[in-house]
């Protein structure tokens, strides 16, 4: 993982894409779609000193208000928009507010790497190792899987708890950097 020294500020504006990946569980869940939902509303500055991976520092900030279903996969039928207002109705029962992250390592690894530090969501602060790759350069794609009941957060459970969101969800994050700042 190479990169040049700078200031970088990121978001949707930007090119880059965060998104979060559900699957399904219990007896029902061929009835249930596994979701694509993407963070339409989320920033992130990276600071690279002396053109070091080693020493940069990542923060981001995303609004939780902003989740919005991108895709829904197997079910007994296909995801209709009806069906993404309602999920994104739910959603926004179950969470809410902002979430964030702030690296206390990096780890530069040829063309990868990792990204630890530590995810606040819902008012609860947990470690999570993002695994990073480098396409292109420039080029940064990477994901954490994030446990849902860490953060004080009841995985969604419909028809009864037959059909239910595994307690993992997958973040996912692909981004471009531009000229520093």
């Amino acid at each position: 993982m190479d990169a040049i020294a700078g200031n970088y500020s990121l978001g949707p504006d930007s090119g880059g894409r965060l998104v979060i990946k559900t699957s399904r569980a219990g007896l029902a869940a061929k009835a249930g779609h596994d979701l694509t939902i993407e963070v339409t509303k989320w920033s992130a500055d990276i600071t690279v000193p002396d053109g070091d991976l080693s020493g940069a520092k990542v923060t981001a900030e995303l609004d939780l208000g902003s989740l919005a279903v991108r895709e829904g996969t197997g079910g007994a039928r296909p995801l209709t928009d009806s069906d993404r207002r309602d999920i994104e109705s739910t959603m926004q029962k179950i969470i809410s507010g902002t979430a964030s992250f702030s690296s206390t390592r990096i780890i530069p690894s040829g063309v990868g790497g990792a990204i630890e530090g530590t995810l606040t969501l819902n008012g609860k602060s947990q470690p999570v190792r993002l695994q990073v790759s480098t396409p292109t350069p420039g080029r940064y794609r990477g994901a954490a899987t994030v446990v849902q009941s860490a953060f004080g957060i009841k995985p969604y459970s419909g028809l009864f708890g037959t059909l239910k969101l595994k307690d993992e969800v997958v973040a996912e994050f692909e981004i471009t950097l531009p000229a520093p700042a």
